[in-house]
């Protein structure tokens, strides 16, 4: 089928593909009837939307041209009423512009607009005025009737407070002149209200020991008081309980000043000018007198004032209550100006006299601890922590710490001076401590006691920071100056016996060190350190020492470059303990103490006392036990006649002098050490004494029967002079079991032969029943051999070799 022919080219292609796509086959030719009339219902359906759209279109044109047409009319009504103002403008205003005659309209309309802002002022002023007029008016007629138009004329003034900075710091003289006015009328009202209470307290014979209580009195102190009170409500500042950022202080109740108005007047008569009762030397003369006047009147305020309080806390809510907390807190409170007035007045009189000033500051301090304890003094019931005391207020709000801290530091430093000064500082103080403790020096024991009353004066404090610059300015101080005093006495020692020093002295000199005296310098160093270590470690578990240095790993944990004044985290650590600087991570311990520095220290230098002790007491005793080295006639020994067999053998002559040094020194040593220390020690010296004679006497001769009883006997007498010396500082068992080697050695050494050997019944045969020549035969014999037969004499120190050694410098079988 050809396409019409009045189709464009696009529309012809278009039909065309159409018709391709419906009739391809033969059959479609059959479906062309319904084609056709679909395509006739498309075609009346488009006919229709097009009519539609015509329409609408000419609609819109029409509503169009209506909208401009109505547009054009008022901008023409508009331009014709514009001009008509102008010309009115112009008419009134007298101009020839319609500009200037609007310039002066707005000038005009600016001073009605003043003149209606002034008109207002006056309103203000004259309401004010009125309203102060009407309290005083009715103030002596129905004093609570004055409080209203009190009340509204704060309000006011509140109310321009706080729209003035949305008026841009409009009216300033307005508001300051209804300020004034309401502090005028509260001043009247003040003084008249307290003027009626003065009258009554008069009547109460207020203040005096026998008070006129009445039922009419107490009721007319207690209107009165109510109307100060509610006078001063509406200043008190609010507070949310819950609230913990902020921190002050309730203020001074009106009734309360009042009263305390004619105390604070006794107590300027007392304690001003030139009455007995006003000493530089004596603070605790107008301390105790605010401790008296709690102790006479807080019974009063707690029976009387507290009632008032509590029903004016339910009837003010959570936000002024606060300020009605406690009676007798208030009248503590009520007390304290005049003695910040004192205080003030005090203080720079006592400044340049150190030791007016620190009784003045620890009598102090004992007031604030007896205000505290006494009657829970807080005048914030809402703080976190203690009142911070009178004390607090001097030393850091006013600044008086630092000084007072240097006179403190003066003192104690001058009392440690004397300390170590005095004649018998040095001495050893055997009563001072337990007889089974290493005895200190006397003047460690006076360090001590003047570290502790240190301790005692700075305790009370109530601020952290100040509390710790006092232990590390003043008590770590005074502990790091002994120990430098007692090292250096250490070094000076060590230089003495030094081999340029005996060189220096000759052998006089090497003498005076060698004996006690040698051995006594060192147990000071050695008592006076152990003594202050431990008093160390005793401190850092007491309980006040314990809370500081909880307090100082918590404000290392919060942050913060310093934690005691300008200290560091790092200046602190360095003095107290490294713990310090670990404090802020939470995974690290929280072990440490304050002292663990300085007890560090003073612990480095007992080890190493206690070291040299050691080695001067070995060197003292081998050096003495020289001759006894040289003796070489053990192997011509003879054995006992029968007679005097069985009686004990004497010593060797050449161990006297040995046993003599030996006895004074462990004698000294066992009542200046302590049980621990003497028992490390003379281990220490048994275990030396039997190398020596294991080295220079044992393994050096061949000894008989007879020398080899004598060194048994000669042993046995060194170790009950040292067990007996020792005495309950003594080992269990005694010192054979310390020389176990040397005492298994000469068991093997004066082995006997048993009497099977020998055929007569002399000689000594061994623990397990075997004689010389057995024991030889078998520990000769090969290492199984001699394990055994060293197991059967129950010697298990020596090795094989060693016991072939020994039995090998028996004259018999090495012959």
């Amino acid at each position: 089928m050809a396409p019409p022919t009045s189709l464009s080219s696009h529309e012809r292609t278009r039909v065309e593909d159409y018709l391709n796509d419906k009739i391809q086959i033969p059959a479609d030719l059959e479906s062309l009837n319904s084609l056709l009339s679909s395509l006739r219902a498309q075609q009346e359906l488009q006919r229709k939307q097009l009519t539609d759209a015509r329409e609408a279109l000419s609609n819109a044109t029409k509503a169009s041209n209506d909208h401009a047409e109505a547009t054009r009319k008022r901008a023409e009504a508009f331009a014709a009423e514009q001009a008509d103002i102008d010309q009115r403008l112009k008419a009134i205003t007298q101009s020839e512009t319609s500009d200037e005659a609007v310039r002066r309209l707005e000038k005009s309309m600016e001073r009605l607009q003043r003149l209606e802002i002034s008109k207002g002022y006056v309103g203000l002023l004259k309401e004010a005025e009125e309203l102060s007029k009407k309290a005083l008016s009715v103030i002596s007629s129905d004093p609570r009737a004055a409080l209203q138009p009190y009340s509204q004329l704060r309000n006011i003034v509140v109310s321009l407070k706080e729209a003035q900075p949305a008026a841009e710091g409009a009216a300033p003289h307005l508001i300051d002149y209804t300020e004034r006015l309401a502090s005028a009328l509260r001043e009247q009202l003040k003084n008249f209200f307290g003027d009626q209470l003065q009258k009554t307290l008069t009547s109460l014979k207020w203040p005096t020991r026998e008070l006129n209580i009445t039922d009419k009195l107490l009721d007319q102190w207690r209107q009165d008081v109510e109307l100060l009170i509610d006078l001063q409500t509406p200043e008190l500042p609010h507070r949310d309980a819950l609230s913990i950022s902020q921190k002050s202080e309730p203020p001074c109740l009106f009734p309360l000043d009042v009263m305390v108005h004619s105390l604070g007047l006794r107590f300027k008569y007392h304690f001003s000018g030139d009455k007995p009762t006003n000493r530089l030397d004596k603070p605790e003369y107008f301390l105790s007198h605010i401790l008296d006047l709690i102790n006479q009147f807080g019974g009063f305020f707690t029976s009387y004032f507290q009632p008032i309080l509590d029903e004016k806390a339910q009837s003010a809510g959570v936000s002024l209550e606060w300020n009605f907390y406690n009676a007798l807190h208030a009248f503590i409170n009520a007390l304290m100006p005049m003695l910040r007035e004192k205080v003030d007045l005090f203080l720079p009189q006592v400044s340049d006299y150190p030791q007016l000033l620190s009784h003045f500051i620890h009598e102090l301090m004992k007031f604030d601890n007896e205000i505290r304890e006494t009657w829970n003094y807080l005048p914030d019931p809402y703080s976190d922590g203690n009142w911070k005391g009178m004390t607090g207020e001097v030393l850091a709000k006013q600044g008086w710490y630092d000084r007072w801290l240097q006179v403190e530091k003066d003192f104690a430093l001058a009392r440690y001076k004397d300390i170590i000064e005095t004649a018998d500082g040095g001495e050893i103080d055997y009563d001072g401590v337990e007889l089974t403790a290493t005895k200190p020096t006397k003047s460690a024991i006076r360090v001590n006691d003047l570290l502790e009353t240190i301790t005692e004066r700075y305790q009370p404090l109530s601020s952290f920071s100040q509390k710790l610059r006092f232990l590390i300015d003043i008590q770590i101080t005074i502990f790091d100056q002994f120990h430098e005093r007692l090292h250096s006495a250490l070094e000076a020692y060590l230089a003495m016996t030094s081999t340029l020093g005996r060189t220096v002295r000759g052998a006089d000199g090497q003498a005076s060190v060698e004996d006690v005296a040698g051995l006594e310098r060192l147990c000071r160093v050695f008592g006076s350190a152990e003594y202050l270590e431990k008093k160390m470690e005793d401190w850092s578990n007491d309980v006040f020492f314990v809370e500081l240095w909880s307090e100082l790993q918590e404000r290392v944990r919060q942050g913060g470059k310093n934690v005691a004044g300008s200290m560091t985290v790092a200046e602190v650590a360095a003095r107290t303990s490294p713990a310090v600087n670990g404090a802020s991570s939470p995974q690290t311990s929280s072990d440490g103490a304050l002292f663990d520095e300085t007890a560090s220290a003073y612990r480095r230098l007992r080890q190493r006392s206690e070291s040299i002790i050691t080695s001067t007491l070995i060197s003292n005793i081998t050096a003495a036990l020289k001759p006894y080295s040289r003796v070489a006639t053990w192997a011509t020994l003879s054995v006992p006649s029968a007679g005097s067999a069985t009686s004990p053998l004497s010593l060797s002559s050449d161990l006297a002098h040995a046993m003599r040094t030996l006895s004074s020194q462990l004698d000294f040593l066992s009542k200046a050490l302590g049980v621990a220390p003497l028992r490390r020690v003379s281990r220490q010296l048994l275990l030396s004494i039997q190398t020596y004679i294991w080295d220079h006497v044992l393994t050096r001769n061949t000894f008989s029967t007879a020398g080899a009883n004598q060194l048994v006997s000669d042993v046995e007498q060194i170790c009950s002079v040292v067990d007996n010396t020792l005495g309950v500082a003594g080992y269990p068992g005694g010192s054979l079991l310390i020389m176990k080697k040397l005492n298994e050695g000469l068991r093997l050494l004066n082995l006997t032969p048993s009497v099977a050997e020998s055929g007569d019944g002399a000689g000594n045969e061994s623990s397990a029943g075997l004689g010389l020549w057995d024991v030889e035969k078998r520990l000769f014999k090969d290492n199984e051999s001699a394990r055994a037969v060293l197991v059967e004499l129950e010697i298990d120190a020596l090795t094989e070799a060693e016991a072939r050694s020994v039995l090998g410098h028996r004259v018999e079988v090495g012959s």
